[in-house]
């Protein structure tokens, strides 16, 4: 139906519900299924009419069109059947259940077991989840706060949820205007014209009896003849028949294919889901399918687990909710417009791509088939692989005959895979060459395919199943996936001509691949069998590139049509057509374009000797930049990940590198290492045995050599660089003075006590927290058992505070409880504990893989539960501002938004790829700080929940993207401390921008465990897995102090079987010099200064070479300038 004419039907239910015909409105409302009343839902269901609610459902969605739709039908009759067993009514009951119940059987039959034994129940309250069942009208509106929900986020029902503007009687006043038009056209018009019938058309009669004129014959008008105005409702290439035919085949992709999670089960054909075209959202935005269809919240944690498990077997996923996008600040100073150098290729680069995470690291193409990998920062070439065929016996014999004879091999294409561990080439014959990114200079040939006869036009990488392969596309009209063997998995066939571009994507668990030929030709395939799901034309009917935004929810195309037109659009996915047609462009481009995406916000176009900059919702060109010369007409461009950085081609076979401010200031952290790092080993054990600094001349170190320094800031402030000129040494040293670095090798040197009834050695110590008081420390245990100890006010120790010079007590309450999480059916060993405590220090809720409980602090009783596994809990967060509210980082890489006192998840977040690690909130920002075990940051608004940003933590090259990161915030609440095993960093949470970073190094070379802000932030306390803890200053993070684990642990701890390390660190909440350490071996261990010192970092007092009794040549405290470098 056009789009006129669904306006058609708009107007007439106005018409009706003006009219009062008021099951007429509601009878047209489901059966055109256009507006979905939201009203008269609701009063159905107040009113309990069970068969006219599924009867208005149907109109809009079947049961099994999707997992929004089958739980939307499931709730309603799962409350039918709860109400007759409610009225004693078993007989209507039984007929519920087999006959409108049974269907979900097949989706998980335990429940529908759990289900059918509420009839053997004289109450099915009692019934542990249903225990909160209230009367039928309270039901009733509990399940309806859930059916919106699941309504507003079921595609099916997107935009049919709100009625259209209209002034009042729009019909009305449509026909009216239609009249007076007739009568205006009449020969003998009267002044007052009697219209007694609207079934023809309007004519006056003629004066004094004389015969009427012959009626005028005139267009009839847009409302009568749906055929005169079809071509109106097609704006956009897609002729209306054939995008009306394409949505009837994408229906199956996207109600079926969310439905599994399986590639080759994702497709049914048309015919089999006969859904109107204007029901589907082909390709919009898309929101997580509900993967569990359970019992409504009366309102229990506990019962969700119950009633909430009817899930399709093949997928785990959670219902999440739409939310509103917000809308980012943004500057034109954001885009990268500022030339920072050239690199000198040598030959004319075809394709460039950067590194997804290292945002300096630079693939690049050329036409000689030569691939190299640059990195930028240094401005030189780490690798280069010249072309050549690695096994030409595996070859075609087609290929074989051709390969020596044609002209030489060019790069079609160069890509990273999405975790930056592979690349791939596509050569202009036949092949494909897969590489292993191993390290900063280390490109390994992985996999050589003769993969498409004639030219390979492009390549990219996928994960359908979960599986990585490559997606290629050639002159052969074909696309093919591969997996990263070498072997086929799939083969595309449908177009009529080469296949230029290929854009694989993926919308939660629908993985689908678009592909444009060079006749203009656009295609969508899933990953099976069953031949294309579109076939549109992209403007210009030539070579077009298509591309997503970086959150995946808008896309693009850019090319040229033959006869030389730019053409660069925004495809509305939902109807096939065009959104948007951007200006700017000269007549006649004269070949193919090249363009990229960045920020979510910005669009950018090589093209006419410029790069032309587009924000993504506006038209109008934004901003042009010619790079300062030198670029050719159509130049190749690409952005890294994070935007600051353009790489564009030159005319004389180089890459500009154009940089906004933050790229500006990346480069000069690679480019210019701090000279702590350049100190070769040599020199630094020179230090290190001298105990100061001594002058030394580095030898020199190549750049390919395995001890070349690390190009990461450690602990110097890339912020501060000018980007004027380049800092001399002298500047250097002049902004770096020396701190005192103190090692403390022997327990004379520190104060340190250990917890009694603490050492466990099956019991490591897996979370560590000083109480708010300062009085107490509590250590939750591997197995899932919290200890508490406190100090008490006595003579020795007046202020009743945690001291290492006081051993405290054991503390447990008369009743003799202790605090045990709940381990029913968890593998501890995989488990993850989790603690948080409250303000007031009144209760402390934890988890050891089950449930998450709350604990009197002065009772050990458990005061409730909740949160259920699975999936389970990982990291624990009180609001700062509501103790009722908590934050709860999940197994599945969800973030619940948990309100205790009413006992419902407020809101669920998702950005996270892996379990979550660390929660950190700011009331200052208003945001709260998430991490997980992807490396991954996320900022989420306190107000609304929704995502603000991501950003990967920065990782060493080579580096896979795993392992705990934790978060804490300055006391300033803008700061933030991110610890991750190789790194530490400072980020300014504002902007989410990395202004410090420190990597082990030197005597502190082993991974980090654990790291804490001093209560003053102005130290960080870091702990490491051999056992050592530095101390280092907060502002800088240049290293203070050393703890060595000779200063606290036993020579039979350290020399023993299993060796005794630190697993997490804690600082004290009043005394800035005091931190906690929990050991693998259970035992927990406060550490402070000597009371001489009083501190971190200054060194044992000395007394003619005497160090507390022993010989300054023997002590084990050592001191010296680390810093200081010769001029």
């Amino acid at each position: 139906m056009s789009s006129l004419s669904r306006e058609l039907v708009f107007l007439i239910l106005q018409f009706l519900e003006e009219e009062k015909f008021k099951e007429s409105v509601h009878k047209l409302e489901q059966e055109s299924g256009f507006f979905f009343n939201m009203k008269y839902f609701e009063e159905t269901v107040h009113a309990g009419e069970w068969d006219e609610v599924e009867k208005y459902l149907s109109g809009f969605t079947k049961v099994d069109d999707n997992r929004y739709s089958m739980k939307i039908f499931f709730e309603i009759r799962k409350q039918k059947y709860l109400e007759a067993l409610d009225r004693q009514d078993k007989a209507k009951a039984v007929e519920i259940l087999v006959n409108d119940l049974k269907v979900f059987s097949t989706f998980n039959e335990d429940l529908y077991k759990e289900i059918t034994q509420l009839l053997t129940l004289g109450n099915f309250r009692e019934n542990e989840q249903l225990s909160k069942y209230g009367d039928t009208k309270t039901a009733r509106s509990i399940m309806l706060i859930e059916l919106k929900k699941l309504i507003e986020a079921n595609p099916l029902f997107r935009e049919k949820l709100g009625f259209p503007t209209l002034k009042s009687s729009r019909l009305r006043t449509l026909i009216n205007q239609s009249l007076n038009w007739q009568h205006q056209l009449c020969k003998n018009p009267r002044p007052n014209p009697d219209i007694k019938t609207l079934f023809n058309d309007h004519t006056c009669s003629p004066p004094n009896g004389a015969l009427a004129s012959t009626p005028v014959n005139l267009p009839t008008p847009a409302v009568a003849k749906p055929a005169a105005y079809t071509s109106l409702g097609a704006h956009g290439p897609f002729p209306p028949t054939a995008a009306a035919a394409n949505a009837n085949a994408l229906a199956g992709w996207m109600v079926n294919a969310a439905a599994s999670s399986s590639v080759q089960a994702a497709v049914v054909t048309a015919s089999s889901l006969p859904v109107p075209p204007n029901q589907v959202s082909m390709l919009k935005r898309p929101i997580t399918p509900p993967a569990t269809l359970g019992m409504v919240e009366y309102p229990n944690a506990d019962h969700e687990q119950l009633m909430k498990r009817l899930r399709p077997a093949q997928s785990v996923e959670e219902v999440t909710y739409p939310t509103v996008r917000q809308q980012a600040s943004w500057s034109i100073d954001d885009l990268p417009r500022t030339v920072a150098f050239t690199l000198h290729q040598g030959s004319a680069v075809t394709s460039m791509d950067f590194h997804p995470s290292h945002q300096t690291l630079l693939l690049v193409g050329c036409n000689s088939g030569e691939i190299t990998l640059w990195e930028a920062g240094i401005r030189e070439k780490l690798c280069s692989k010249p072309f050549k065929i690695w096994e030409m016996q595996s070859c075609t014999l087609t290929f074989q005959a051709s390969a020596a004879k044609d002209a030489p091999f060019s790069v079609s294409r160069v890509t990273w895979s999405p975790d930056g561990s592979f690349c791939g080439a596509a050569f202009s014959k036949h092949l494909i060459h897969l590489y292993a990114y191993t390290g900063p200079n280390d490109l390994r040939q992985h996999l050589e395919i003769d993969a498409h006869s004639g030219g390979v036009n492009d390549i990219a990488f996928a994960h359908p199943n979960k599986q990585l392969c490559v997606v290629t596309c050639g002159d052969d009209k074909l696309i093919k996936v591969w997996d990263l063997t070498g072997r086929k998995l799939f083969n595309f066939e449908g177009h009529e001509a080469p296949v230029y571009s290929i854009c694989p994507h993926q919308k939660e668990n629908i993985q689908f691949i678009f592909s444009t030929a060079v006749d203009g030709k656009i295609k969508a395939w899933l990953y099976d069998n069953m031949g294309s799901r579109v076939d549109y034309d992209a403007p210009g009917h030539w070579c077009t590139t298509m591309l997503y935004s970086a959150d995946g929810g808008r896309l693009f195309s850019c090319g040229a049509g033959k006869d030389g037109d730019a053409h660069l659009v925004e495809w509305n996915e939902s109807e096939g057509a065009i959104k948007r047609t951007y200006t700017g462009f000269r007549k006649k481009c004269g070949g193919v374009l090249q363009f990229d995406t960045t920020q979510n916000h910005f669009l950018a176009v090589g093209e006419d000797s410029q790069i032309k900059f587009w924000d993504m919702d506006n038209i109008n060109i934004l901003t042009t930049t010619d790079a300062d010369g030198g670029i050719p007409s159509l130049p190749r461009l690409r952005f890294n990940k994070e935007g600051n950085l353009l790489a564009v081609t030159t005319t004389d076979n180089g890459i500009k590198i154009l940089a906004n401010a933050t790229g500006m200031r990346s480069l000069r952290t690679v480019e210019a290492p701090p000279f702590e790092a350049l100190r070769s080993p040599l020199e630094a054990a020179a230090i290190k045995a001298s105990g100061s600094a001594v002058p030394s001349v580095a030898p020199k170190v190549e750049r390919s050599s395995p001890v070349r320094p690390s190009l990461i800031l450690n602990g110097v402030d890339s912020m501060a660089r000018s980007m004027e000129k380049p800092r001399a040494l002298d500047d250097v040293n002049d902004k770096m003075k020396p701190l005192q670095l103190t090692e403390i090798m022997d327990p004379a040197h520190c104060r340190m006590v250990t917890m009694p009834d603490s050492a466990d050695a099956t019991n490591k110590v897996a979370r560590l927290l000083y109480t708010n008081s300062g009085v107490g420390i509590l250590a939750l245990g591997s197995n899932g058992i919290q200890k508490l100890w406190k100090w008490v006010r006595n003579e020795q120790n007046p202020s009743g505070k945690a001291t290492a010079s006081v051993v405290p007590q054991h503390w447990q309450p008369n009743s003799g409880l202790v605090m045990t999480n709940d381990i029913s059916g968890v593998n501890l060993e995989e488990a993850v504990p989790c603690i948080a405590l409250s303000k007031n220090d009144s209760y402390v809720m934890s988890a050891a893989g089950g449930k998450v409980l709350l604990f009197n602090m002065m009772t050990f009783k458990v005061m409730t539960t909740f949160m259920p596994p699975p999936p389970a809990s990982t990291f624990l967060a009180f609001h700062p501002q509501d103790n009722n509210i908590i934050a709860i980082g999940m197994e599945d890489s969800t973030i619940h938004i948990y309100n205790v006192r009413v006992d419902e998840v407020k809101s669920k977040l998702k950005g996270h790829q892996k379990r979550i690690t660390g929660l950190a909130f700011s009331t200052t920002l208003n945001i709260l700080v998430s991490s997980g075990a992807d490396a991954q940051l996320c900022t989420w608004s306190i107000d609304t929940w929704e995502k603000r940003k991501a950003v990967p933590i920065q990782l060493p090259v080579g580096k896979a993207p795993t392992g705990d990161t934790r978060v804490q915030f300055h006391s300033d609440q803008v700061r933030l401390l991110v610890a991750h095993e190789t790194q530490l960093a400072i980020y300014d949470a504002s902007k989410m921008e990395r202004i410090r970073q420190w990597v082990p190094q030197d005597a502190l070379s082993a991974p980090i465990s654990c790291a804490a802000y001093s209560c003053n932030s102005q130290l960080v306390f870091a702990s490491f897995i051999d056992g050592n803890v530095g101390v280092f200053d907060a502002d800088t993070l240049r290293l203070r102090c050393r703890v060595a684990s000779t200063a606290y642990l036993s020579q039979s701890a350290i020399n023993g079987s299993q060796a005794v390390s630190p697993v997490v660190v804690a600082a004290h909440p009043q005394e800035a010099n005091q931190f906690a350490v929990g050991l693998t071996d259970g035992s927990v261990k406060v550490i402070e200064p000597t009371e001489s010192d009083g501190k971190w970092g200054v060194s044992p007092p000395a007394d003619n070479g005497v160090l507390n009794g022993r010989t300054g040549s023997s002590s084990t405290a050592s001191n010296h300038a680390a810093d200081q470098i010769q001029r």
